[in-house]
Order: C-alpha cells, then structure tokens, then sequence
C-alpha cells in the first residue's frame, strides 16, 4: 500500500494526503528532478558542482580556502569524498560527477545546449540578457528554460509537455506578477529583450511552439517561479556532517567545533550567505505537495546532490494532508502578515494553515512595522 495519495480538496485544489500511518523521521517520498540547472551567477563565480545532479566537485578543503579566500587553511580531520571522478563533456567541457551523470545529461538536454552559452554560440545573448537582470541572490535561471526546450527536443516533446502541463498554472495577469518578482522594476522590458531573443532564435522551431509566445514563454517562466524547488549543495557541510557523526573525544569535539565556527565566522566576511553550489530544479511529485506555515514533512537533500528526500515531522495520521513549507525558518517564525504576504508575492496564494488560522487577530502589520513599534514604545 502507497503511503500517500494525490486528491483534490474544495478549497485548496490539489493535495498529498497520508493513506497509512506515517511516524516521525519516516521517508515519505524520494525523488530526482526532472530537469535542473544551476544559477547563473552562482556558476560564473566558480561555484563547481556536477552539471547534472549538483554533487559538489571540489574536496572540502579546496572549498574552504576560496571561499574564505585563504589558501593556507587545513581542515583537521579527513573524510570521504563526494567525488571520486571528475567527467567532462569533451565538446564545451561542463563537468560531471561521473560517466554516468555525463551520458544522462546528454541523453536528456545536454546535446541541445552544448556549447551553444560560449561566446558566438546561440544562447549566448540569452544568458548575458539574463545575467543582468537576475542578479544575487537568484531564485531563478533562464538554463533551466533552455534545458527544457532540450529535453522537448532530445525527447518525447508531446510527454515533456504533458509533465510540464501538470505543474500548477495561473492567468496571464498572475504569470507577468511573477515575472515581475523574478525580474525586479525593469521586468517589462528586460523580459520583453529576453523573450524576443527567445523568438529569434527558436520562432520556427514547431515543436517549441507552445512556449515560444510571448504568453506562452511568461507562462513557463511562471511555473519555473512557482514550482522550482531550490537546491543547493556544500562539500564543506557534507564534512561538517561527516564530522559531526564520528567518535571522538569532549575535548577533541570542542576543538573541532570551535574550528568549525572560526571557518563560518570567515565565510561571513568573504562571502556572506553564498556559500553553496545553487540551483532550481522541477520534481513532479514534490510540487504536488501543499504549503503550511506549522509544516508536517520537510524536505532535504541527503546525498548532496540534487535528489531530495520528503521526511516526516511529527506523527501523521491515515487521511491527514501532508504538507510542506514553501519559506524557510527565519520567515516561518515572522508575523502571519509577512508570512501572508510573502506568499502571496511569490506563489499567488492566501495561506489558510492551522497556524495562520490561529493567529488571526493578530495585528495586520509586518515584522519590521511590529518591531519599529516596539522600539517606539520603549523610547516612551
């Protein structure tokens, strides 16, 4: 018997409910993208990490010393590496964890895509338009949009479109909202430039029809906004996980965590919050899952690559809906009014969830508005 089921509920559409009893720490679902891309500064800056399942290619210590710029630094304790073999595509030289990454990328998209980003090349404009009107922190790549078009054409396009088809959609006038998000202020016209190099390039491609509209292209960078799921991979934290699960001694323990926080106190100096290889991708069966601000099922990703794993909780019981959060800790714990609106901002959508129903009375102001009041109210 399946552990879930997708249904449709009256108010809130599609839904995951529980079929069984499913207890705390369980696995609900493991899943690969269909497709992924990693983001385009996040690359440019030398980020490296397998072109198809994001398995960071640097060993611990090499990512260590560039992102805190100091190339004397030596971690104390050795483990496993993530990669054993470094791959490449013999033609533009993306690198992969393994043959196998290598051929599936190239079965998939890879063929399409191929060297066509290097000066000269098809999509080159395309992803300089991109890379000055999406900048850090990203959420949001126009590879992934390329890839797409790859797989339509390396593959069954009629059943790539189908997939694509069941990702959650909106009206016209939601879709240029999100773009709008995606894009900042200038979105009109950047997406206007962006889209009509699409059109010049792929304006008589009859497979790629659909998406090669304006409307059409707005509508897939619409679902890439609301239903890509990002990822992001460490060869760092990978070690400081390995760590972490070893035996060793109080006082060995406390030396290697005072190292530990020593090399993050750097990384926020050199880097800030960049500290991972980034991308998006699209899950088919992750999407189906609905949002709550008091989640009952998290996800993670952990083989530090781009295979996620939905993992219970709590306790959750025959008939009850499973469900995610689509924001992360530090919005989580923010007013229900900047939850509210973070959400509707950004997935179109007015949360309903148990803990948004609690705190109703709440005042409708946002975070910032509630803590400047406080701090009125103390200078009084």
């Amino acid at each position: 018997m399946s552990k879930l089921r997708i249904t449709v509920l009256e108010r809130k559409g599609r839904a995951v409910i529980a079929n069984k009893f499913i207890k705390e720490g369980e696995l609900i679902l493991t899943e690969s993208p269909l497709i992924s891309a990693q983001f385009t500064w996040n690359k440019e800056y030398g980020y490296l990490c397998c072109d198809h399942c994001f398995l960071p290619l640097e060993s611990a210590q090499e990512n260590v010393r560039r992102l805190a710029m100091d190339v004397s630094i030596v971690l104390p304790k050795q483990v496993n590496e993530l990669a054993d073999q470094i791959d490449q595509c013999n033609n533009c030289q993306a690198k992969y964890c393994s043959p196998k990454c290598a051929s599936s990328a190239a079965a998939s998209y890879h063929n399409f895509e191929c060297n066509q980003y290097k000066f000269g090349g098809r999509f080159y404009e395309i992803h300089e338009l991109w890379k000055k009107s999406h900048y850090p922190p990203e959420t949001a790549t126009i590879d992934l949009v390329i890839r797409i078009f790859g797989m339509i054409k390396q593959s069954n396009s009629a059943e790539v479109i189908e997939l694509l088809d069941n990702f959650s959609k909106h009206s016209c006038n939601e879709d240029l909202q999100l773009c709008h998000k995606m894009l900042g202020e200038k979105f009109s016209i950047q997406l206007s430039q962006i889209h009509k190099e699409v059109q010049r390039i792929f304006g008589n491609d009859d497979q790629l029809a659909k998406y090669i509209s304006y409307d059409g292209f707005v509508s897939l960078l619409a679902i890439l906004g609301t239903n890509a799921q990002g990822i992001g991979t460490s060869s760092f934290a990978h070690w400081v996980q390995s760590i972490s699960e070893m035996d060793m001694s109080e006082e060995k323990r406390t030396e290697i965590d005072t190292f530990i926080d020593a090399i993050y106190s750097r990384f926020n100096d050199t880097v800030g919050e960049f500290l991972d290889n980034e991308g998006s991708g699209l899950y088919v069966q992750q999407s189906k899952f609905n949002h709550s601000c008091q989640p009952n099922a998290q996800i993670i990703f952990p083989n530090s690559n781009s295979t996620l794993n939905v993992v219970a909780l709590q306790d959750i019981h025959p008939e009850e809906e499973i469900c995610i959060s689509y924001i992360d800790e530090c919005m989580l714990s923010r007013s229900r009014h900047s939850r509210q609106k973070y959400l509707k901002e950004n997935y179109l959508f007015r949360c309903e969830c148990e803990k948004c129903g609690s705190q109703i009375e709440d005042l409708d102001v946002t975070s910032e508005e509630d803590e400047t009041e406080m701090d009125t109210d103390e200078d009084n």
